[in-house]
């Protein structure tokens, strides 16, 4: 037995005997009330042969519990145990700003390489990419990866968990944003927002500062996407409470088909107005000093608010 789940498991056998052993059954008819559920603590395979992409791993399970499973590959060094504890923080935080519903099953599944598969990705539930589950991938070229725990180390895994964020919350699939801020830049506010909401005051400065400091090239040279764009949004239309509302209202009112599934991209004019009916105030003027402003971009912006009248600000 996984020496982590001991305690869970006991608990886990003694509801079930409470609740389901022959002859203990408690009869509620005459009350009216239900019995209550019976929690299904499954027990996660104790390895998972990898399949996506280059990787081909025979990666083994070294935690779980009902929120988290840990894997790693036999290059990982089995003494590290601060995900454990660090990517569970992440995962239950987001769920309780961006809400619970990623999906059926409740846990997230990690991932660990060392000195291989340098960088990360995303696994989500509706694709059998990763066998339908939520899963963040990280990997790294050292012989000494994730010894430390801090720094990078700490960013690359909430930048993954982040994914799942904008492309599975709300049971939805996809992210239609994703076309306009592309890989990082919608990670630069949640990894923030994530590390001011765990406590973790040093790190929420550090990333502080380096993202204030950050440029891009796109959509035009020079942008600070989190300098002129997404922390005034965060610190003036209610921190981490308009980051959620933005992805609410997506799910809402954006084009999905039949399985939840975002049939289309945003485009720039649609990206402002749903960021403003998030904060609930006009951001045109913030947008414009952040990123510049076209005729095209009017024109769409115009649109949205023809074509999406019930996101008002």
């Amino acid at each position: 037995m996984d020496k982590h789940f001991i305690t869970l498991t006991i608990s886990a056998t003694m509801s079930a005997g409470l609740l389901l052993m022959p002859g203990c059954k408690k009869d509620n008819t005459s009350s009216g009330s239900t019995p209550p559920p019976v929690v299904n603590y499954n027990v996660p395979p104790s390895t998972w042969q990898e399949h996506w992409f280059d990787h081909k791993q025979l990666v083994s399970r070294v935690y779980y519990d009902t929120s988290l499973v840990v894997y790693y590959d036999a290059d990982v060094k089995k003494d590290i145990a601060w995900p454990f504890s660090f990517v569970k923080d992440v995962w239950l935080y987001s769920r309780k700003v961006y809400g619970a519903e990623f999906g059926t099953d409740k846990r997230l599944y990690a991932v660990f390489h060392t000195g291989k598969y340098s960088g990360g990705h995303p696994g989500y539930y509706y694709s059998d990419n990763h066998d339908n589950r939520n899963v963040i991938d990280c990997g790294s070229n050292s012989s000494n990866a994730w010894e430390s725990g801090a720094g990078n180390d700490l960013d690359l895994v909430t930048h993954e968990i982040g994914h799942i964020v904008e492309s599975a919350a709300n049971n939805t699939k996809g992210s239609p944003a994703f076309a306009i801020w592309k890989d990082s830049k919608w990670m630069e506010i949640y990894i923030y927002d994530v590390y001011r909401g765990l406590g973790r005051t040093a790190d929420a400065e550090r990333w502080y500062n380096l993202m204030m400091n950050t440029t891009d090239n796109f959509p035009r040279t020079n942008t600070q996407w989190f300098k002129n764009w997404f922390y005034p949004i965060y610190t003036q239309y209610g921190g981490s409470a308009v980051l959620n509302k933005f992805f609410k209202m997506v799910a809402l009112h954006f084009p999905k088909d039949g399985s939840q599934k975002f049939t289309r991209d945003m485009n720039w004019g649609e990206f402002v107005h749903f960021w403003s009916g998030a904060a609930g105030a006009d951001l045109k003027a913030m947008a414009s000093n952040a990123f510049g402003w076209s005729n095209e971009w009017e024109q769409q912006l115009t649109k949205a608010k023809t074509d999406f009248p019930s996101v008002k600000y």
